[in-house]
């Protein structure tokens, strides 16, 4: 698969994938602890971390997007 996702949109997303898996595993709130947010917020987490890594969105490969530039 080609690379469609730029420098900044990694950096971002890899902030947001940690943000979200620290929210998730060791926030400690009360909202977050309690169940299914948990879960959502780890998955979503990985899954930011995993495009960050690979640099491919599958989402930006159906809508046609590119923020890299080569």
């Amino acid at each position: 698969m080609t690379a469609n996702v730029g420098t900044i949109d990694r950096i971002l997303r890899a902030l947001l994938g940690i943000a979200l898996l620290w929210l998730a595993f060791f926030s400690g709130l009360p909202a977050v602890e309690a169940g299914a947010l948990k879960w959502i917020a780890a998955a979503v987490g990985v899954v930011m971390l995993g495009v960050a890594a690979v640099r491919v969105c599958p989402l930006y490969s159906i809508a046609g997007i590119r923020t890299c530039r080569a």
